[in-house]
């Protein structure tokens, strides 16, 4: 009878060849024992936050004491121009109208094409506050509060595509799949709100952002952790009963309802399906009454709407995005965890709903400056009056920047990964700050420069979470927000 005998096999028979495969092997198991013992001793294990599945958004403990309890974060869709709004280049004013200096003299080709002239800011910048920090014009009231600001102008993304980056900005990553940051936070935390999601997405008035439901994703985390959307325009649907029914009778529904659940559980007491399908029922229950008066801006005072721009009757579009504004806010002074306030939608096509200003630019961000300006100057300012700037750290972000050129033939800029700022306002950031730097024409990061790794990891450090531990095991992976990346961006902390 043959045995069949692979290649290596036959060379094992040979004594050399059996000692040299044999001590290798044997060198990987010390290597593997050492690595083992190295984490026993020094590293630290993963986190994964103990969840009931019956009160899966009870608050949980941060790993060291916070900084902030809750996060709202600024989304401008579409790629917000740097250098025409906060990122001040003299040089680019200087240098306007032509062509920029690069190595060899080749010709600079980005996202859509070959690149023209350089163009100064087209809109003029000017010292703000006491700092004297200078931003331009094309918002001028966010300007105004530069003082309540830190800016991170060496930002760096991964992609130059929005889809891809948009995902980075939300996930940390640029492929699909992966949990946003809300999403996140909400799994490690929980909230502190018992009848409002724990992590709410609100999508800009003319429609979402470019990839859609997947900025507020759970993905492989449990689903109740995903971000509930809604705005001041569109409720939350499916939340009331129907017209056919009274209140008695869906109250007493409830009350059999949640009876039998009771006795099943108390049959099945490992059934954590059930325990969550029904806490996720009692929430929406809970939703019936609070998330209707959480919408509804009836009891703000003529004040406050004048304050955020929500009673602007000559723009419509400033007005509404002005309500969401409101919105946000009263869901972080409800103790809701995660907040994400979404400017800038592409139902509209290119630039004409977002900041993806390529063709014209100047035409296009002259409407959508107003809309964001006064609405988002609005809410930073009643978040500090109301002190929930002291537990509140905002988050504003954009996918990528744009280019200091005008694309060739075209009156805009062309998207820009290498160099681009945002910035944070609140608890736990030094105020009237500015870190890193960009390039003299704001092309490229080039001091301190930042991964939205690092963004992230600084995110959670406030929120008192070390983004090395904080983790979810699948598919045989320890998984990460910020996969085995990123530094927590130390000199702008309090």
């Amino acid at each position: 009878m043959n045995h069949f005998l692979s290649a290596a096999g036959r060379r094992m028979l040979d004594r050399r060849a059996f000692l040299q495969f044999g001590g290798t092997g044997l060198s990987s198991i010390a290597l593997a024992a050492l690595l083992h013992e190295q984490r026993l001793l020094g590293a630290e294990p993963p986190i994964r936050p103990a969840i009931d599945p019956a009160q899966p958004y009870a608050p949980r403990k941060p790993h060291f004491p916070p900084k902030a309890k809750n996060v709202l974060m600024i989304f401008c869709s579409g790629a917000l121009s740097h250098v025409d709004s906060f990122d001040y280049k003299p040089e680019l004013v200087r240098l306007h109208d032509t062509p920029m200096p690069t190595a060899g003299g080749e010709k600079l080709v980005t996202f859509q094409g070959e690149q023209g002239n350089l163009i100064k800011p087209l809109w003029d910048f000017k010292p703000r506050g006491e700092s004297g920090k200078m931003t331009s014009e094309l918002l001028p009231m966010l300007g105004d509060l530069a003082d309540e600001m830190c800016f991170i102008h060496s930002m760096t993304a991964k992609s130059n595509t929005h889809g891809p980056a948009e995902t980075q900005m939300s996930t940390g990553f640029t492929l699909d799949g992966f949990p946003s940051i809300g999403a996140w936070v909400t799994y490690a935390l929980g909230s502190e709100c018992r009848d409002l999601p724990a992590f709410v997405a609100i999508p800009d008035p003319r429609g979402g952002p470019q990839i859609g439901p997947r900025q507020w994703q759970s993905a492989f985390l449990p689903a109740v952790f995903q971000g509930t959307p809604f705005n001041a325009d569109k409720p939350i649907p499916n939340l009331f009963r129907p017209g056919t029914m009274s209140e008695d009778a869906d109250r007493a529904s409830r009350e059999f309802l949640r009876m039998l659940n009771e006795e099943h559980l108390a049959r099945h007491p490992g059934d954590t399906d059930l325990a969550a399908r029904i806490s996720a029922y009692e929430l929406a229950a809970k939703m019936q009454l609070s998330a209707a008066k959480i919408a509804d801006l009836a009891d703000e005072s003529a004040e406050t709407l004048k304050l955020y721009g929500a009673d602007d009757t000559q723009n419509s579009l400033k007005a509404r995005f002005a309500r969401n504004c409101i919105l946000a806010r009263r869901l972080v002074e409800r103790g809701v965890r995660f907040v994400q306030l979404f400017n800038g939608a592409y139902a509209m096509g290119e630039g004409v709903g977002n900041w993806d200003g390529h063709k014209t630019i100047a035409k296009q961000y002259s409407v959508h400056g107003p809309i964001l300006d006064q609405p988002v100057a609005g809410l930073l300012k009643d978040l500090k009056d109301r002190g929930l700037l002291a537990d509140t750290l905002v988050a504003f972000v954009t996918e990528f920047g744009r280019m200091p050129t005008f694309q060739k033939g075209a009156n805009g800029r062309d998207h820009n990964p290498s160099g681009f700022t945002v910035w944070l306002a609140g608890a736990g950031v030094k105020r009237a700050f500015s870190y890193g730097a960009t390039d003299e024409f704001g092309y490229k990061a080039v001091e301190n420069v930042a991964t939205i790794y690092d963004l992230h990891a600084t995110i959670l450090r406030i929120l008192g979470l070390d983004h090395t531990r904080l983790s979810f095991y699948n598919n045989g992976i320890e998984r990460r927000l910020t996969d085995v990346h990123g530094h927590v961006i130390e000199p702008i902390l309090t």
